[in-house]
């Protein structure tokens, strides 16, 4: 017998045992006069009281038998507008029921550094995170961790950016120091800028700058040029010199904002996918809503830093699948692939796949059709349409 069904048996016989005891007390020939019978009441009120305490608490023990063998799970996610949405469907309760009625339990732990939740991530202190397509391939997948992308939510469409202080032209960047959050999706978007105007890496200088610290340093007067993403990126264009150059709009599709989870996981516990899948959709419908939109659009906005107006700024420079369907459309088509081998030949040219990769295609990436690009024995990161077709067809 497991220890759920022991619990509730002796909270059951815990009743029937109250019922019998306070039966017999009442059948009782005891003789009393008319003046004990107050206190023979009191005792057995009492009586009564004591044995559904007992009972209260056998109860409550195994209420905790069983909130402890619900499968619990951790999400890890950090601040950016086309991950917001999951920390508005913690504090709505939204996840919760979504777990609840796959009988899990999904923690939603929010990590200040974005790269620092991959890093754990990948170290095994979480089962899903939040991460762009760039980073989930170069630090988890890398690294041999088997991930799935459960949720394809968003690409940049103008979220990320290459700014320059007092200078509209990009050409102009050689010879200057860049501050990036190097080897990132930043890093990659300033290659992607620099092909366009004859330049490669060897033109500039790199100084590697934490996405904290973006802000405050271009504040400060003393940096010529940078990339960042939003929301760091809004609040740099609003200060005094700064000019958005290249962004993420002039390679539409390329910096993916995706929900991954351990394959492994997702393949002993696909609940906690459909429940991921079902949070998320839910919390779209409401987004795409004129009627309750703007509720959760200011409790995003507050979460993030930013008021009403900022969020929503920052809304239309990210392309976001609202629906389910928009989401498999994408992730069936031919632009993840196309994408992910051009991230890939990145980041095997700045040496991200490890000393050991020997091609761009060292780490396998399979796709929602069943194709491999890359080493079909190294698969270890697998787009699907798994999760978001069970919630297009309504089948969660």
């Amino acid at each position: 017998m497991n220890v759920r069904i022991a619990c509730s048996h002796q909270v059951a016989a815990c009743w029937r045992w109250q019922s019998a005891c306070i039966n017999r007390f009442r059948a009782s020939r005891l003789a009393f006069h008319w003046g004990a019978h107050a206190t023979v009441r009191g005792t057995l009120h009492m009586y009564r009281i004591g044995l559904l305490a007992v009972c209260l608490l056998l109860s409550l023990t195994a209420a905790d038998v069983r909130a402890a063998d619900k499968p619990r799970f951790t999400l890890a996610w950090s601040i950016y507008v086309g991950w917001m949405p999951w920390e508005y469907a913690g504090a709505a309760g939204i996840l919760d029921r979504w777990a609840d009625r796959y009988g899990i339990e999904i923690e939603l732990v929010q990590v200040n550094d974005y790269i620092e939740s991959i890093n754990q991530y990948t170290a095994g202190q979480f089962d899903a995170v939040t991460s762009t397509n760039m980073d989930i391939l170069s630090i988890a997948a890398a690294s041999g961790i088997d991930t799935t992308a459960v949720i394809v939510g968003d690409y940049s469409n103008g979220n990320d950016a290459v700014v320059l202080r007092e200078d509209g032209n990009l050409a102009n960047i050689a010879g200057k120091r860049v501050h990036l959050v190097e080897l990132s999706v930043s890093h990659y978007l300033l290659a992607r800028a620099l092909d366009t105007v004859g330049l490669s890496e060897r033109d500039i200088t790199l100084v590697n700058t934490a996405d904290a610290d973006m802000v405050g340093a271009w504040a400060g007067g003393g940096v010529p040029a940078l990339v960042t993403w939003n929301p760091m990126l809004g609040e740099i264009k609003e200060l005094a010199g700064a000019n958005a150059v290249f962004d993420s709009s002039m390679t539409p599709g390329e910096i993916l904002d995706l929900t991954v989870a351990r394959s492994d996981v997702l393949e002993a516990h696909p609940e906690f996918g459909k429940a991921l899948a079902g949070a998320w959709y839910e919390t779209m419908a409401i987004m795409a809503d004129p009627a309750r939109q703007t509720t959760a659009f200011e409790h995003m906005a507050a979460a993030s830093g930013t008021d009403l107006a900022g969020y929503t700024a920052q809304l239309e420079t990210t392309r976001l699948f609202s629906t389910a369907a928009e989401g498999v459309e994408f992730v069936t088509s031919g632009a993840p692939r196309t994408t992910m081998q051009r991230v890939a030949e990145f980041s095997f040219d700045h040496g991200l796949l490890g000393p050991m990769a020997p091609d761009a295609g060292f780490v396998g990436i399979s796709f929602a059709d069943g194709s491999v690009w890359g080493s079909a024995g190294n698969v270890n990161l697998r787009f699907t349409d798994a999760y978001m077709k069970l919630a297009a067809d309504g089948a969660l």
